[in-house]
């Protein structure tokens, strides 16, 4: 394997766990279930996303042959986020969780 390989590679790590602090750091930080949901759904998957695309160019790299494993998983992942953030929104919504003012809009009063 070629230097600009590991390079890469290493770099896309670094990325991906840095999006995936941010996102976890957001996910403590910030105030009421609305604003907290940004930090999995948005930093997060881009974090794990990082990692994985890491983890196909290493192995591309290694075999000669693409790696479906991991694009079966980005994939995976970048259906269900979405999907269970939407859920937990709609929620937050029927439980009538309380937010912070600075949460604008109210999508169930409408």
């Amino acid at each position: 394997m070629s230097v600009w390989v590991e390079g890469l590679v290493a770099a896309l790590i670094l990325i991906g766990a840095g999006f995936t602090l941010v996102g976890s750091i957001g996910l403590v930080r910030l105030q009421d279930v609305y604003t907290r949901l940004h930090g999995p759904t948005k930093a997060t998957t881009l974090g794990v996303g990082g990692i994985i695309l890491a983890s196909l160019v290493f192995f591309t790299a290694q075999t000669g042959v693409l790696s479906v494993h991991e694009v079966l998983i980005t994939l995976f992942l970048f259906i269900t986020a979405p999907v269970s953030a939407h859920l937990l929104a709609k929620t937050a919504m029927h439980r009538q969780e309380k937010k912070v003012q600075s949460t604008r809009g109210e999508p169930w009063q409408q």
